[in-house]
């Protein structure tokens, strides 16, 4: 590594996209990855929305609840 570098031409925000979404790994245990991914492809869908799917339900419970 350099002692110094020259930023005197960058460009600030040249590769920053305002409207970018940041999507965080969730990592599932194992086993519920495994009984989640058989549901999702006996249904047809993408793990990722079976499990959204899921939660946006729970949601709705918890919301009904309070």
């Amino acid at each position: 590594m350099k002692d110094h570098y020259d930023f005197s031409k960058g460009e600030r925000g040249k590769f920053s996209a305002p409207d970018a979404a940041f999507r965080l790994p969730v990592y599932l245990d194992e086993q519920v990855e495994c009984y989640l991914a058989a549901k999702a492809e006996a249904k047809g869908v993408d793990l990722s929305d079976l499990v959204n799917e899921l939660l946006k339900h729970e949601i709705e419970i918890i919301e009904a609840v309070k």
